[in-house]
């Protein structure tokens, strides 16, 4: 990985980078709500992980509207 990364610096942090961002969701996600899973079978805590993970993004893109003060319409149906 040293040769890899002296002679492919650009590709290498690439790569590390999605490694990075990819921690730091999960780190996230077990800070918010918690690190273990409730469900006993393997279904259910596919499902279980899978809904952490929607309401993660869920409230990133809340914090986000509210940081950067977008205004967002809702279409109703009609």
């Amino acid at each position: 990985m040293l040769h890899f990364y002296l002679y492919n610096q650009e590709e290498f942090n690439h790569h590390y980078h999605k490694r990075s961002n990819a921690e730091s969701t999960f780190s996230m996600i077990k800070s918010r709500f918690g690190e273990r899973l409730r469900s006993k079978t393997e279904r259910a805590q596919i499902n279980e992980a899978l809904c952490k993970v929607l309401c993660h993004n869920i409230c990133v893109v809340i914090q986000s509207i509210h940081e950067l003060g977008i205004e967002v319409e809702f279409i109703g149906r009609m």
